[in-house]
């Protein structure tokens, strides 16, 4: 059976914006995180991405641009030695009323369809509460990283019972550390 790592993109693989990631060029990886998707694939582990993408609703960008800019995130993980298998967007913004944009479970439960995957074995990395909060809803094993909006999510939760690292180079080494 193969072993899963769910991450978000903005803020725990790249550089969040408030103003959005619209461009290839504005994509900037966050130091360690693709050595983090290096070292977990290295050890045997599957990564696939999770992300809201609301710039598509609001007119910011086109799928074809998210497109480039994955292209752009894939080519980088592989240079350094990782891979992402896949890729789950949502493209709504906040007011569709779709079942897919976190905090809801859609995107986590399209993966554990399409990979006929048990969501409590697979850990999902994440910056932000609504991240967390899908994870917990689909069953699967949150884990906050304090790049992107990850401290001010630690700041406004400090009750979190979950596990929460620097970055995703330590969450992955908890990650292989912490293997079933």
């Amino acid at each position: 059976m193969p072993k899963f790592v769910i991450l978000d993109r903005d803020g725990v693989i790249n550089e969040d914006s408030d103003a959005y990631i619209k461009s290839p060029d504005e994509w900037l990886p966050i130091p360690g995180s693709l050595e983090a998707i290096a070292l977990l694939t290295q050890q045997g582990y599957r990564i696939v991405v999770l992300t809201n993408q609301s710039g598509i609703a609001r007119g910011l960008f086109d799928s074809s641009v998210l497109e480039k800019i994955h292209g752009k995130m894939r080519a980088a993980v592989e240079a350094t030695g990782g891979r992402i298998d896949e890729i789950f967007f949502c493209p709504h913004g906040p007011e569709d009323g779709c079942a897919c944009r976190k905090p809801k479970p859609g995107l986590f439960r399209a993966f554990a369809e399409k990979y006929q995957v048990d969501l409590k074995t697979v850990p999902a990395v994440g910056d932000s509460f609504r991240d967390l909060q899908a994870a917990q809803s689909a069953g699967a094993q949150p884990i906050l990283v304090e790049t992107g909006k990850g401290a001010r999510t630690l700041a406004r939760h400090p009750d979190l019972d979950i596990p929460s690292f620097p970055n995703l180079y330590a969450a992955a080494q908890y990650i292989l550390f912490n293997a079933r």
